[in-house]
């Protein structure tokens, strides 16, 4: 999938909203239980309800792998079904890979072949050979880890090189931005901290942004706009827990689209105001 497509379709869709399918086997509503493969019924659900209001998903590879055979299934099935349904959509292996480069090769292999994904999710610890060879898959992306939500994030993205008054984050940055270009490689910025979104465009004005972090722990969806958009809109913004969660009960699904079709309409006013619509 191409830069040009995404944008496309963040303008037919109105929306720069990712669903992320962090679908916990222990959080689904109970009655999947009789399914063979409960977690692929609910994504099926999940995704039938809310795809006119995604533009991406996002399934997080812990909730799949946790479950062995069973879960890998419930994976091939989901990605195999959206990509059957609804090609247009954006899909997202948040798999948050990372390592030397023949084994790097084999993570590119195992989603971008094996299985249909878009785009994954990489650790740049190990430095440019790690990520080179998801970068050799034509139309494909790799989404960096760059500033993430999480508590201890403070642990080493905020480390300053004294030499070059750089924080780690800042350094990720600068130095993944000569490894691909604005076609083949996004970022992860964590959305509690929107307010450092204005030092990350002063590094990467053009690349898109995958902003996890709204909805159940707490970003909010006008900062990240006001601090990240750019002329091309150049976000993409994950809601899992607040959105596949939304209830417990037989209308879970369409609680799911209703809480998607709020943010879609936010997202809608917003890309109005600043004139990407």
């Amino acid at each position: 999938m191409t830069y040009k497509d995404i944008v496309n379709q963040i303008k037919l869709k109105k929306s720069f909203l990712c669903v992320g399918l962090d679908s916990d086997i222990a959080k689904i509503p109970e009655f999947f239980k009789k399914y063979d493969n409960p977690v692929f019924e609910f994504n099926k659900q999940i995704i039938d309800a809310t795809q006119k209001y995604a533009i991406a998903y996002k399934p997080n590879l812990a909730f799949y792998e946790a479950l062995g055979i069973k879960g890998w299934e419930a994976l091939e099935k989901t990605t195999q079904y959206i990509k059957n349904n609804f090609p247009e959509i954006f899909l997202i292996a948040d798999a948050k890979r990372g390592d030397i480069g023949n084994t790097s090769q084999l993570y590119a292999k195992a989603f971008f072949e094996t299985l249909p994904f878009d785009a994954i999710t990489v650790a740049p610890y190990m430095g440019s050979d790690s990520v080179s060879p998801f970068l050799s898959y034509k139309n494909k992306w790799v989404i960096i880890l760059a500033l993430t939500s999480n508590q201890g994030a403070s642990d080493f993205q905020f480390i300053e090189d004294k030499s070059s008054g750089l924080k780690i984050y800042q350094t990720i940055l600068k130095t993944a931005f000569n490894w691909g270009h604005k076609e083949n490689i996004m970022f992860v910025i964590g959305a509690t901290k929107a307010d450092m979104l204005k030092e990350v465009r002063q590094i990467v004005p053009d690349h898109f942004l995958l902003v996890p972090g709204i909805g159940a722990q707490g970003g909010k969806l006008e900062e990240i706009v006001n601090f990240g958009i750019n002329s091309k809109c150049g976000l993409i913004v994950n809601a899992s827990r607040s959105i596949i969660f939304a209830s417990k009960n037989k209308d879970f699904a369409e609680q799911a689209a209703t809480e998607a079709h709020k943010l879609q309409n936010e997202m809608n006013n917003l890309l109005k105001i600043n004139k990407i619509i």
